[in-house]
Formats: C-alpha cells, structure tokens, sequence
C-alpha cells in the first residue's frame, strides 16, 4: 500500500476499535466513511462530532460507487456482509482491523500490547496516561471512550504506541487471535480465564491464543505477567524474553500491600522489585483496580519512567466511561455503569462499590448478553459473583440466535434461574423482561442512599437515563 490514502471505508465502524482507528485518519485529513446498524454511544456519538459519515445498515454501493482506496472490515462482520463481499469480489484493497491499525499507525513504533481477560481497557488508558504525564507524547488507542485523552485514540510524536489487545479473533477471513498482529515489545498480561465461548472450546484453548502471543515476543522485549494468577503464571513459562512480575501476593516482584480505601480512591504502597517502598493513590477503588495501576506501573517504569514520576502522574487520572461511572443520582439513589460482563468482572464490581460507598445497599442490575454470558457455560458462577450485592435484578434474555463458531450451542442461560440460585444464597435477586419493566421495579424497590451498579457491555436500551428519569418522577423517597 505504497500509494497515499485518500478515502478509507470501514465496514461496521462503530466498534470501539474500529470507530478510534477511524478518527485517527480523519484526523491526519483522510477522507473517513462507514457504515454499521445499531449504533450507540458512546461511539456513535464520536463519530458524530469528528464529522466522519455513517451510513445505517450495509449495501454494496458503500464500496462500489467512488470506491475507497482501502476497506477495512471489522470481526463483527459476518462472511455474508454485501459490503464485505462485494469489496473483496470486486478486488478492491481491504484489510482486517487489526492489520490496519498495525500498517497504518503501529509500524515502527514500539509497541506496547495490553491483554488479558480483565483490565485490558483500564490498563492501556493508564500506561498511555502516566507516558502523557511525564513528557512521553504516546499514541493510544484503547477500546473505550478514555476521559483523560477525550476520545480513544490519540497520535503523538513518542515512540511508543499503546494498544488494547484482545484475544478474539481478527476476521470472518483470518481467525488468529488480534493481538498477533501488533508486533509486540511489551505485553503486559492481567488475566488469563475463559471467555468468548463462542469461539474457543475451553480454558486450555484460550491459553494456546496468549502462549501463541507470548511466544512470538522478541528476545530483547519485555513481558508485564499479573503472576497471582494461575492463568497467567501457566502461559508465561518459558518466554523467550524477560518476564517481570507484579500483583498483591507476596510472592510478586512488584507488589501492593496496605491496600486503604479512602473517600476520593484508594491508597497503597507499591514494593518495587529491588525492595524500594512508594505511596501511590488512585482515584478508583477495587482490588482489581489497584492491579491495574500497579501493571501500569511496572509498564512505564520497564519503558524508562522513574516510579516516582509515575505516582505523581496518577494524581491527574480521570480514567474510561462505562468503568465504574457514576450517571447521575436521584433522590439519594446512585446509578453506575459498569461494563462488567464476565463473573470474574462483576465480582470485581460490585466489591469496588462496596470500598467507593461503603454502608449503602448495592443493588446490581445484570444484562446478559455477550454470545458468551448468553450460554450456560457460567451458570453457576454468576450465582456466586453477586454474593457481594444487597439485591439483584437480571434482564432476561431474548430467545435469540447465538453465535458460535464452536458448535450448537444447547444449553442457554436462564435468568430465571439465576434468580433462583442467587436468592438461594441470601441476596434477593428477580428476573425481569425488558427495561422499562427493570426501571418500574427499581423506581418502586430503591430507596434513598442505594447504589444501583448496571452492568452490561451494550446499550441496554439506555436504563440509564430512564432509571434516573423515573426516579426524579417517583413520589418515594
């Protein structure tokens, strides 16, 4: 792709990834459009305000009529898409999402690759914040809407670029994992569990995706490992290239230790791996969180940044929408949006609402709708994750195709009996169908100082807005 680029077309656009590589080129003067069906903020929004056109829904005259000098298709794409077909039919130049993030902005940088099951969004907002912070002029581009760069990407002229890498799979036309495809110095690993049921058949499986990662790494690169984690400790033995450790056990190089939630975040101190002790605060709460910072920090410390610069840096965090964010509050009730899908995450959620309001009941409002949450492959564990919650409302789900490239999927997730299960563990828990039924419920059930955590890794028909509307119109206290 030697010639300039002109226009660039992108093919289910408003994914976070996609969306972000899309402004990246507007914003170097590329002519950007796009077309996708569903959209919703926080992208949809975005994109909006970049000036970038969005076509709703796909057709072949999208590619065809004044063809683009290059395609780029997303993995939510199906083999079927008109667009995609009639781009690849006609002949003209297309690429996969992460193929062109690397050639069009990755590519002779040095490239830092933030993956695991957890955290992923968090820690590459941090490492590219603390590099911003202490004179490093990073490029970022992170799978969430990041406060601290307002948007989710950013083109600076440092050498490093900070990359979110997910292990699902890049294309309907390449099923290697994306983060294969971004050329890897530093990869820091926060988590390593099953997920994405619907292309990989079990733990060992996803395991094969990160040793396949890990083992493409350079001699001279440098792997962040979260070793608290089972998961984690398994892929990284053996590395071909220097393995630093951290977490809050006291086996890790770098760990945590009197962990303190305060009223504007938590605060720790972080043991470096030669044995020097740093305070360190975050304006976020949750054991998780403080895992985040502390991979984040060992990350920037591994590319040339003095820990203590670091520290100093995270006082001006702001951090990513849909993390623990707080909507609004009606009549003493709080409502936060969390994107916490998988019961590892909402586990980790609902105990960091625990610490940020500690006294007040936590009500937990679940969506399951990933092609993964939607099975029944964790039934049971979501019956355990919300031990933590006062109550529990579950959306229940819409008897809909799953996709799955891992065979039939037979055995579904069941709300209901979720419910049952979760209520037999002492937290009242309902299943419920639709949103405005949800809202009517917990306008009728909250009460003032309740902290409503919604989570879901959608739109969830905007409950937001309509729960903190139907609150200010309810006559309850």
């Amino acid at each position: 792709m030697n010639d300039p680029l002109r226009h660039v077309h992108f093919v289910a656009i408003a994914g976070t990834g996609m969306g972000a590589l899309a402004g990246l080129l507007h914003a170097r003067g590329i002519r950007v459009t796009g077309s996708d069906v569903g959209l919703y903020p926080p992208m949809s929004t975005a994109l909006e305000r970049w000036g970038i056109p969005v076509y709703d829904g796909f057709a072949a005259e999208h590619v065809l009529e004044g063809p683009p000098d290059l395609v780029v298709i997303g993995n939510a794409v199906r083999p079927t898409n008109v667009e995609a077909r009639a781009a690849i039919e006609e002949g003209l130049n297309y690429l996969s999402f992460p193929d062109a993030l690397y050639q069009l902005a990755i590519a002779g940088r040095h490239s830092v690759v933030v993956a695991g099951t957890h955290g992923k969004t968090t820690t590459t907002n941090m490492v590219a914040s603390l590099l911003l912070r202490t004179g490093r002029d990073p490029s970022l581009l992170v799978g969430g809407y990041s406060h601290d760069f307002d948007g989710s990407f950013r083109e600076g002229q440092g050498e490093h670029f900070i990359v979110e890498g997910d292990e699902y799979d890049t294309a309907f036309f390449d099923k290697t994992p994306k983060f294969l495809h971004y050329g890897a110095r530093t990869l820091v690993v926060t988590s390593v569990e099953f997920d994405h049921a619907d292309i990989y058949r079990d733990l060992n499986h996803v395991k094969e995706a990160f040793r396949h990662v890990i083992g493409g790494m350079p001699a001279d690169g440098t792997i962040i490992a979260a070793i608290d984690h089972e998961g984690v400790r398994d892929v990284v033995e053996g590395a071909p290239c220097r393995v630093v450790g951290y977490g809050l056990g006291e086996d890790a190089p770098w760990r945590a230790r009197s962990i303190v939630a305060a009223a504007g975040g938590t605060r720790f101190e972080v043991v470096s791996a030669a044995g020097s002790v740093l305070r360190l605060e975050i304006p976020l709460f949750g054991d998780f969180n403080v895992e985040n910072a502390l991979a984040a920090l060992v990350t920037v410390e591994s590319l040339g940044v003095p820990p203590s610069e670091a520290c100093a840096a995270f006082c001006d965090y702001r951090g990513v929408k849909r993390r623990q964010e707080l909507r609004g509050e009606e009549r003493g009730v709080a409502v936060i949006d969390d994107f916490a899908h998988h019961p590892t995450a909402v586990r980790a959620a609902i105990n960091g609402l625990r610490a940020r309001f500690p006294g007040r009941r936590v009500v937990a409002v679940f969506e399951p709708r990933t092609n993964t949450s939607r099975r029944a492959v964790f039934q049971s564990d979501y019956a355990r994750s919300f031990d933590g919650a006062d109550a529990l409302v579950v959306s229940v789900v819409p008897d809909a195709p799953i996709y799955s490239a891992t065979g039939e999927v037979t055995e579904k997730f069941s709300a209901r009996a979720l419910a049952d299960d979760v209520t037999k563990r002492g937290v009242a828990a309902t299943a419920v169908d639709g949103v405005d039924a949800i809202v009517e419920h917990l306008v009728s059930f909250c009460e003032a100082g309740d902290v409503v955590l919604i989570m879901s890794n959608g739109d969830f028909g905007n409950i937001w807005q309509k729960l903190l509307a139907g609150l200010r119109r309810s006559p309850h206290a």
